[in-house]
């Protein structure tokens, strides 16, 4: 790959993650410069700046690590919760990571361990979304927490904090955002009627989920 085809991938790259970043502040699931968002581009990840609400970002504001965590492109800070992002793309086959501060679903991080399974998407996270212990934003401490809550899931919470999810693309990444916060306020939505509980699907019932989404989108074969 000439040098010219790498800056033109890392720019379309970058112009893609601030696009998604301007999204979650856009559709409130940050406030400011709260949550980050990275992205794999080839050896490198780029990842939103510390401290910089997304509508000034500009081309030149570009930041970019390698999964050693040096930073090799840009002059601004990258996010404070880098060690969280490097953990996800060491861990997994990431090509994205979506953080957020979402109302709802920090909300249920403070309730209970694990998202009840009040709808079959939590399917499409790989089965009943986790939540973190609690540790101090930004340090190894609750990088590894996450870690742990993220086994076989493409997302969980953050006690007291936040989301993480994962994807292929920011937009899958993005997506289980959103799905993960719209399950969490749906759960609470029905939790707070005085003198109902809301019903829950069964383990057995997500499996199946779980087997059907296996050819979601896929065209039939021929016949």
């Amino acid at each position: 790959m000439t040098d010219e085809v790498r800056q033109d991938a890392i720019g379309r790259a970058w112009e893609d993650l601030v696009a998604t970043a301007r999204r979650t502040a856009a559709e409130g699931l940050v406030v400011g410069t709260s949550g980050n968002v990275s992205v794999r581009a080839g050896g490198l990840v780029l990842v939103t700046p510390s401290g910089v609400p997304y509508d000034r970002l500009t081309p030149e504001d570009a930041v970019a690590v390698d999964l050693d965590g040096n930073q090799v492109l840009g002059d601004l800070a990258p996010t404070s919760e880098l060690p969280l992002h490097l953990q996800v793309y060491r861990n997994t086959h990431a090509g994205a990571v979506v953080h957020t501060h979402a109302v709802h679903a920090t909300a249920v991080s403070t309730l209970v361990p694990e998202v009840p399974l009040i709808h079959y998407m939590a399917a499409a996270l790989g089965g009943p979304v986790r939540v973190a212990a609690y540790a101090l934003y930004g340090t190894d401490e609750l990088a590894a927490n996450m870690l742990r809550a993220l086994r076989d899931r493409t997302g969980c919470l953050l006690q007291n904090h936040g989301t993480v999810t994962y994807g292929d693309s920011l937009d899958q990444a993005y997506d289980r955002t959103a799905q993960l916060e719209w399950m969490c306020r749906l759960w609470l939505t029905a939790a707070a009627l005085p003198g109902y509980s809301p019903s829950l699907l069964s383990r057995s019932q997500l499996r199946e989920v779980e087997e059907k989404l296996q050819g979601y989108g896929r065209p039939r074969p021929s016949t």
